[in-house]
């Protein structure tokens, strides 16, 4: 049977500590984070192996896009999501049929390599949040939920249970639940025709959601994952879902105000949700799994929902991809519309770069009418150190053709 606890592991293969902590009956899932992960081959070895010793598991990573990401060796590079707001503002059509190609992309790579589910997508506002910001399609709901159903439309498509975070909204408030507390002193009719707005509307597209470890003065002293008032009266009376609701992880700082990590789970379970995660706190795991022998085990056809449809590994990344029909074709679209642009933009927008390029050139010009051999001097120094900082900050092609082409213009004088 599948347990309540969604807990992580070191490294990138099962220790003896972690088999058994897999093994006790209340753990029900596995998160992966960037140091359980090397290539592809390797996470799925992991995985077939954490299934060898629990079948009823599930495995769950944060594969988001942009920053958050912990796929990336072998995989192909996601936007923001914020990226295809930007593109929504300049032309809707274009970003919403790259908004399916990118959950098509993500959910087919992530299955591939014997993962369930990615905890996306991200409905909250982009607003004022430390945390959130491009993790967020856009500010306006109308927008986020456009663009968040058609992602929707894409992972289903590939076989992906979808998970809206972080509910009700985690973008109006400045502080990191991660590191600190966070509060929001809105009324609860501001935040239900605002930040809720992009979760009440795709329900019918969510199979499972996640609340924010935000404290809603108004409505409850706690935060929304311990708190009944949203996760039972608002989450399953009044919008009638009935998903899987899983916490977010219960070692953040907004959530210790619930008390100690045995408390903390027994609060959240208590409150409504389904799955307790418990992250990079190995001692607060085991204490976790010891307080979870005393809960009741979750409705187990609810999360059977978020299995995911994996397919059969054919030796390495690409051949397994190449089982999901839309795969190819997604990853040619969404390769074309982002990554070479967002090479160049981030170039472009690198304004300490273009700063010292404009100064350095001025100044050579400058010296050049007393001293013309140093202008040349001048000239290669500054290229050379432009083109180790692009090196660095984008790839090697794009260094190359910059060195290339103001080598050409020194060779011309």
């Amino acid at each position: 049977m599948y347990g309540v606890l969604m807990i992580d592991i070191d490294s990138t293969a099962l220790t003896a500590e972690d088999v058994s902590l897999i093994k006790q009956a209340q753990v029900g899932g596995v998160i992966l984070f960037g140091r359980n992960v090397t290539d592809a081959a390797q996470i799925r070895a992991l995985c077939d192996d954490i299934r060898y010793h629990n079948q009823d598991i599930l495995i769950g990573v944060d594969q988001e896009g942009g920053r958050v990401a912990r796929l990336r060796e072998g995989f192909t590079p996601l936007p923001a999501m914020g990226r295809l707001g930007e593109l929504f503002n300049q032309d809707p059509s274009k970003a919403l049929s790259c908004a399916y190609d990118c959950g098509y992309l993500m959910a087919a790579e992530v299955l591939a390599v014997g993962i369930d589910l990615s905890f996306a997508p991200v409905l909250d506002r982009d607003g004022i949040s430390q945390v959130i910001g491009d993790r967020s399609f856009h500010h306006e709901p109308q927008a986020i939920t456009a663009l968040a159903t058609q992602f929707m439309r894409g992972m289903k498509a590939a076989g992906m249970a979808t998970t809206g975070k972080h509910f009700p909204g985690h973008g109006a408030i400045a502080p990191d639940s991660h590191v600190s507390e966070a509060i929001d002193t809105r009324s609860l009719d501001e935040i239900v025709n605002s930040d809720m707005q992009p979760f009440a509307q795709t329900l019918h597209s969510l199979d499972a959601l996640m609340p924010a470890h935000v404290i809603f003065s108004q409505v409850d002293d706690k935060p929304a994952g311990f708190s009944k008032i949203w996760l039972q009266d608002i989450i399953r009376d009044e919008l009638k879902f009935d998903g899987v609701l899983f916490s977010d992880d219960l070692s953040m700082a907004g959530a210790k105000a619930a008390g100690d990590v045995s408390a903390r789970v027994k609060a959240a379970i208590d409150a409504g949700c389904d799955i307790a995660l418990v992250c990079n706190d190995r001692v607060a795991a085991h204490e976790a799994a010891k307080a979870a022998q005393d809960l009741p085990y979750p409705n187990q056809q609810r999360i059977k929902t978020m299995r995911g449809n994996i397919p059969t590994w054919q030796g390495d990344l690409v051949s397994t991809c190449q089982q999901f029909e839309y795969w190819q074709q997604a990853k040619q679209n969404v390769t074309q519309t982002f990554l070479v642009v967002k090479q160049i933009l981030r170039l472009l927008k690198n304004r300490q770069i273009l700063l010292y390029i404009n100064n350095s050139l001025f100044n050579c010009h400058r010296a050049a009418y007393k001293k013309p051999h140093l202008y040349k001097m001048r000239f290669l120094l500054v290229n050379y150190y432009c083109v180790a900082i692009i090196k660095i900050r984008t790839n090697r092609l794009i260094a190359w053709v910059y060195r290339s082409t103001l080598g050409s213009i020194i060779a011309i004088w």
